[in-house]
């Protein structure tokens, strides 16, 4: 069905929406075979004529008849809707079992390490997101950031960003380079997901000493890095994970200085910006005092054109002005 921030268009859609295109084949006969007989209990009851033109006696039989029919077909139409109130009762038990796990794999508290700040947001869209976020203390005084955005909404989307998450936190813990991550990823999703499931996504690692960062944009929205007066971005260094096969990716340096903010984000962000250049309008709040760039983000969010699954990952270095 399709979704509408405006209610009086998803009342729409919900009221002229066919509810049996979602059963099975078989059940979604029996229910307009209910309808049918509902209906052809009202003409009867009105021309009093079982197969036209045969006209039924009038009287009590007639409506003893009509009845009979409209209760069969009311009947039917009931068990079919037991059945599927049932079906959808089993699915939402389950989505909420989802988000109760998909919580679990996001990082619920960031520890903060000298030096800097880390903020993060996350509003899946639905009760379960294909957003995926983490931070990960590395040997060396070093973090990785990673973020992903997997094709697509919902529980195919979230089952997929859980295999990311546990092929970072896998790959991490062995080979800590974001472009052994791209690759080695990329060709895990191009191998064991169907052609038309990818990822976008930014691996990150952080040096907290000098603020050195190496990082991989795989076809992801360039992060921004605001450095006094100016902000950068960080341009895709690939294409998205496992989208193509053979998929070649490279890597990119620059460096956070002291004071500068380091913004991660997903298209539901921009997506969720009103006016034509959402990207101009975080640029200018990277450029705002750093210690309000998190309360300003949440607040260019507008919920009538939320669409998509929002996370935002920001990375403070802290100088003697925060």
């Amino acid at each position: 069905m399709t979704d509408s921030a405006n209610p009086i268009l998803r009342g729409l859609h919900y009221a002229f929406y066919d509810w049996t295109r979602e059963m099975p084949k078989q059940r979604r006969v029996l229910v307009w075979t209910g309808i049918l007989i509902q209906g052809y209990a009202i003409y009867a009851g009105f021309s009093r004529s079982l197969i036209w033109p045969l006209i039924w006696p009038t009287g009590p039989s007639l409506l003893a008849s009509v009845w009979l029919l409209y209760v069969l077909g009311g009947t039917v139409i009931n068990a079919m809707l037991t059945w599927e109130l049932k079906r959808k009762t089993q699915l939402e038990s389950d989505q909420i079992a989802a988000r109760q796990i998909q919580q679990t794999l996001q990082p619920g508290y960031i520890e903060q390490f000298p030096g800097y700040q880390v903020e993060t947001f996350y509003q899946p869209f639905r009760d379960v997101g294909g957003d995926y976020f983490d931070v990960i203390d590395l040997p060396g005084d070093r973090t990785l950031f990673a973020l992903a955005d997997v094709s697509g909404k919902g529980m195919p989307a979230a089952l997929l960003s859980a295999n990311i998450q546990a092929l970072v936190r896998t790959i991490a813990n062995v080979s800590p380079d974001p472009l052994t991550l791209a690759r080695q990823i990329s060709a895990h999703l191009n191998r064991y997901t169907p052609s038309d499931r990818y990822a976008t996504a930014v691996f990150l690692i952080l040096s907290h000493q000098s603020g050195e960062l190496t990082y991989v944009n795989a076809g992801h929205n360039p992060p921004l890095l605001s450095a006094g007066d100016s902000v950068i971005s960080l341009a895709a260094t690939g294409l998205p994970l496992g989208l193509m096969r053979g998929s070649e990716y490279a890597s990119g340096s620059t460096a956070l200085p002291e004071g500068g903010s380091l913004l991660l984000f997903t298209d539901g962000l921009t997506d969720g910006i009103s006016g034509d250049d959402p990207e101009g309008r975080l640029r200018s709040v990277m450029l705002g005092r750093p210690a309000e760039i998190m309360p300003r983000l949440k607040a260019l969010l507008q919920p009538r054109l939320n669409q998509d699954d929002v996370t935002i990952l920001l990375v403070r270095r802290l100088g003697r002005h925060p």
